[in-house]
């Protein structure tokens, strides 16, 4: 590890070319559930090669480093977040199709939404992404947790991730990325930078019908009016996260200014200037309560990052 100059980190990482540093931002309102201290650095780089520089910075000062996608499924603690926290542009790269006879190949930057993937298949007659549909956050968020409904998950569209580490950019095949429900096993300290995916050309009148469907189904089931994050625990082998909930009467529970959605008991929500503290404060009496009465461990979804206070 090299020395640090007495320069707060703000003014260290902006002397790196191609990178804009904001120092103490709000991290709250760049997350969907819109509660969180600051970042002490908040970095968007402008470039592969910036990134790379910073990643290389942040490993040889023994920084921090956290990477906020969409926020969709990010909990950011009242004492905020340590260290750099990059935001990648949802720009910056541009996007490729090379679409065939019976099939097509998709790229677009880790830092566009995923619902960015959804139109751009539209718009080259290319159908199978149909699952993703409505599920809020970034392509990159998406791979990192391999997001996905019952319907499908985001690796079984994918064919390779590029990664950036500290040591360069490169290309990393779907096979050599580990992955499972709800969880990949990219490279230590990497952050996902393009994403490919490879899909069939099919019926759009079919592919349309079956997104509607989807997110009429989530307009109704969902609380989507409201900051939350999507789904609090991913579901156990057999069973749901959400009746299991229900089961033990935390449906509509309030703590502070969080509550178990009444539509939806997998789903928490902020009703309006609620802390991070009020939150996990809720997330662990719905996970102890399940434990307790019903014997079975919920998996959070929602990572966690930054400083809690008690």
């Amino acid at each position: 590890m090299v020395a640090v100059s007495s320069s707060s980190l703000p003014e260290r990482v902006g002397r790196l070319s191609g990178c804009d540093v904001s120092a103490d931002a709000p991290l709250a309102p760049l997350t969907s559930v819109r509660v969180g201290g600051p970042a002490e650095a908040l970095v968007r780089p402008r470039s592969p090669d910036a990134l790379v520089a910073l990643l290389r910075l942040a490993r040889e000062e023994g920084v921090p480093l956290t990477v906020l996608g969409g926020g969709a499924n990010t909990l950011v603690g009242d004492g905020g977040v340590p260290g750099i926290t990059v935001k990648l542009p949802g720009d910056l790269f541009p996007e490729q199709a090379e679409v065939g006879e019976a099939e097509g190949r998709l790229t677009l930057g880790a830092g566009a939404a995923i619902v960015r993937l959804c139109n751009q298949m539209r718009a080259h007659g290319l159908v199978g992404a149909e699952f993703l549909a409505g599920i809020p956050g970034t392509l990159g968020g998406a791979v990192t947790m391999n997001a996905g409904t019952k319907n499908g998950e985001c690796f079984r569209v994918v064919e390779a991730v590029e990664v950036a580490t500290a040591e360069g950019v490169g290309w990393l095949s779907k096979a050599e990325i580990p992955h499972r429900y709800r969880h990949s096993d990219l490279p230590p300290g990497g952050v996902v930078t393009r994403v490919r995916f490879l899909l069939p050309k099919g019926d759009l009148v079919a592919s349309k019908k079956v997104m509607d469907e989807d997110l009429a189904y989530r307009k109704r089931s969902q609380p989507l009016s409201q900051p939350n994050f999507g789904s609090v625990f991913t579901n156990p082998p057999g069973d749901f996260a959400g009746r299991l909930i229900e089961s033990v009467h935390l449906k509509g529970y309030i703590i502070g200014r969080a509550q178990v959605s009444p539509l939806h008991a997998n789903w928490i929500v902020n009703l309006g200037g609620a802390s991070a503290h009020d939150v996990l404060s809720l997330l662990t009496l719905m996970r102890t309560r399940v434990k307790e009465e019903r014997g079975v461990e919920l998996q959070p979804e929602v990572k966690r990052v930054g400083v809690f206070l008690p």
